[in-house]
């Protein structure tokens, strides 16, 4: 494995060990060790798919699915296409079902260190550093899908016993990559949600004392709360830590969107985005610590005009981070089809078996990231009115009632039973065709997103220029 500089934090800036300011360009790896539904392309959360999977495939053909699948979405061709880009780093989001059984809390698996170990590697031997990100945890963080959170409850902010399992990963990730200058750092905990508020500020403080009586050299990262947007629960920063706000601008988020132009009544230009990536990074610029944008990035729709919108979009923000020192990882790397730089081709085994799924999925608006509900308003339109009308004052943690409603009746009740849909489509699949459907994700068999792609190149580019 390549050796790599050790980076700390110097001030407002991180530097190696020559004092040399570093920033750092990444990507997420999403929907690799924590599977997102519109990353691969399944409704609901990675259990519920994992096990339609396991029902429909059998044993042997699952292990055998899950076992190309990791070995081909993220292999050392990933990592030489991404330094040849000319990014320096990779955000790793991990799922704590690789390293731990809820039915043997605190008995660690060897397996999820197999593959932190692995892309460790890979990402440093082609020069890029790592971010390790506990995407998911015990009882979810959040109330959303990404935590594979099959309900609307965080439920982790209010057992301690979620809590302790968390503190116990980390000592033990910190423990084997304490020595280890390939790994930037590390991101406890994604996007939290507390709602009251009151947990979360106690928890991180836990949370890095046990990290630091372990590893007191690498870099932490730390997630805001409300989805990385607040940071009210931080008074002095922590040493050697980094904060991470999430910046999805709305623009290139939001359906039928412009921009520049009107959202949702809103009008979006530069000064309206640079104005909302202040508003998120008060506490950074304040404190004098680094900034690290988590996430950020649109959404494709396939539609030219528009998607050239969001590249412009897009470019605007990577000149603000540049503007303001900011280190960032764009969300996100691989996937079938809406976000990714690369994806699964749409002729490929894995996308022609489940296209039927995908297409319902559209049909109903069941995926939070991409959904739309333009053709389920029958169903929402009187639930909305309803509660206008009979709640017009409840706003529920942490989005609202609009959203609230639409996480329970399109993300939840419209999804979980889709899932059957998505295990049916893999019935009658043998152990060798289902290893040939997971191959589907291998880089050499991805279509590219050129202009997305040279977006990106071109920006890196003008980094490496001196000033």
């Amino acid at each position: 494995m390549k050796k790599l500089p050790w980076i700390r934090v110097d001030g407002d800036r991180l530097v190696d060990a020559t004092g040399t300011v570093v920033t750092l360009a990444g990507v997420g790896l999403g929907g690799w060790l924590n599977m997102e539904n519109f990353i691969t392309g399944y409704p609901g959360t990675e259990s519920q798919q994992r096990q339609a999977l396991r029902a429909a495939l059998g044993d042997e053909g699952y292990q055998r699915f899950f076992a190309r699948f990791l070995t081909d979405f993220f292999a050392a061709e990933d990592a030489g296409y991404l330094a040849s880009l000319g990014f320096n780093s990779v955000r790793v989001p991990f799922n704590y079902r690789h390293f731990e059984d809820d039915d043997r809390p605190f008995v660690l698996k060897p397996e999820g260190f197999h593959w932190l170990d692995r892309v460790v590697e890979q990402c440093a031997d082609a020069g890029l550093y790592t971010i390790l990100d506990l995407h998911a945890v015990p009882g979810h963080q959040n109330q959303n899908w990404h935590s594979d959170n099959p309900t609307h409850w965080a439920h982790f902010w209010t057992h301690r016993h979620f809590q302790d399992r968390v503190v116990h990963l980390w000592e033990a990730i910190a423990d084997r990559y304490r020595d280890n200058p390939a790994v930037a750092g590390y991101n406890p905990v994604n996007e939290p949600a507390d709602p009251s508020g009151e947990v979360i500020g106690p928890f991180y403080e836990r949370l890095v004392g046990a990290i630091r009586q372990v590893d007191p050299r690498h870099v932490l990262f730390l997630d805001g709360n409300r989805y990385s947007t607040d940071f009210s629960m931080f008074t002095e920063p922590f040493p050697d830590t980094v904060y991470t706000a999430h910046d999805y601008a709305l623009p290139g988020i939001a359906a039928g969107s412009e921009y520049p132009g009107i959202t949702r009544g809103e009008y979006f230009d530069r000064s309206a985005v640079e104005r909302s990536f202040l508003r998120r990074t008060e506490f950074m610029r304040r404190t004098g610590t680094p900034i690290w944008i988590g996430e950020f990035g649109p959404v494709y729709t396939g539609e030219p005009e528009r998607d050239a919108s969001r590249l412009r979009l897009l470019g605007d923000q990577l000149d603000i981070y540049r503007s303001h020192g900011a280190s960032w990882a764009l969300w996100t790397y691989k996937d079938v089809g809406l976000q990714g730089l690369v994806y699964a081709a749409e002729q490929s085994p894995y996308r022609q078996r489940i296209a039927p799924v995908v297409a319902k999925k559209a049909r109903l608006g069941v995926d939070s990231w991409g959904g739309t509900d333009r053709q389920v308003r029958q169903i929402l339109d009187p639930i909305e009115e309803l509660f206008d009308r009979e709640y017009p004052d409840f706003e529920p943690y942490p989005w609202g009632r609009r959203a609230w409603i639409h996480l329970l009746v399109r993300h939840i009740l419209l999804a979980e039973p889709m899932v059957r849909d998505f295990g049916r489509c893999f019935e009658g699949v043998t152990p060798d065709q289902a290893e040939e459907l997971a191959a589907s994700f291998a880089l050499r068999d991805c279509t590219r997103r050129d202009a997305l792609v040279e977006t990106l190149r071109a920006h890196l580019a003008a980094e490496r220029r001196p000033q």
